[in-house]
């Protein structure tokens, strides 16, 4: 086999971005599937068999994962509603590890803290990069999909962590966090932090933000929550995620282009 027909064959194997482009649309539809697959989760998990509610968890997950590998491009209800699937199964999979299982919150965020490393530094062993402009082959997005859940369930135990074992309570928290979120940005503007470090950092810290602002309003007062309800919650962010993936849907804004994603240079958006 000669060298022009493997790289033809590997050019072959290669797929369209499976990921949308990082612009502020990312992060807002992000932060509300993270904040919807808490409240969805504890509810679910509060008025059905808590069995039955993981085991529909764990078949709405499959059943998406398989929608998103079946296609050779970024679609964007296809690409949210497995981040949404994710949100809710990974919620819990963090909650059953510490109802469950009876392992502290501290222990699980560890945990799943080394989880998460042990995934990065695989993927960059194997494939040299960590960025997401580059989840152009099956096996970087088998990598990608990898991280995102270890990424959700690190950060469900480690805003739990914060609210309850911490006593922080929920809009703390929640405050706690949106500072996290935001400085890596801020570092890479003022100190050219490595922007795919930077990125990372912030996605792990939407996580336990969107949940903690989740919590605060769906919880009962008792609990430093606003007493609204998880159903309620769950139910006014599926609305909003609807529209904001239904306007991508239609627009592509967030439709990684060939040109672009030649010349980026950092994981924040477009060059």
């Amino acid at each position: 086999m000669n060298q022009s027909y493997s790289a033809t064959r590997n050019q072959g194997k290669r797929l369209l971005a499976k990921v949308p482009e990082i612009t502020i649309y990312f992060w807002i539809v992000k932060l509300l599937t993270t904040a919807m697959g808490e409240s969805t989760s504890d509810y679910l998990v509060y008025h059905i068999n808590p069995y039955v509610a993981v085991i529909l968890g764990f078949v709405g997950f499959v059943v998406a994962l398989i929608l998103q590998f079946a296609f050779r491009k970024y679609i964007a209800w296809i690409y949210w509603l497995l981040v949404v699937m994710v949100a809710i199964f990974g919620t819990m999979v963090a909650d059953v590890t510490h109802i469950v299982l009876g392992v502290p919150y501290y222990a699980s965020t560890i945990s799943f803290a080394i989880i998460l490393t042990v995934v990065f530094t695989t993927w960059y062993k194997v494939e040299k990069t960590l960025s997401i402009h580059s989840i152009n082959t099956r096996r970087r997005e088998v990598f990608y999909w990898a991280a995102v859940l270890a990424t959700f369930a690190m950060g469900t135990a480690t805003g739990d962590m914060t609210a309850t074992t911490l006593h922080l309570g929920y809009l703390a928290s929640g405050i706690l966090f949106i500072v996290l979120f935001l400085l890596p940005g801020l570092g890479y503007a003022l100190f050219r932090l490595n922007p795919i470090f930077a990125f990372w950092f912030s996605y792990v810290m939407t996580r336990p933000l969107g949940a903690s602002f989740a919590d605060w309003f769906g919880k009962p007062k008792s609990i430093t929550g606003l007493g609204y309800g998880d159903g309620i919650v769950a139910g006014v962010l599926t609305v909003l995620i609807v529209i904001f993936v239904g306007y991508l849907t239609v627009s592509k804004r967030d439709v990684q282009r060939e040109g672009v994603r030649r010349g980026y240079r950092n994981e924040f958006g477009r060059s």
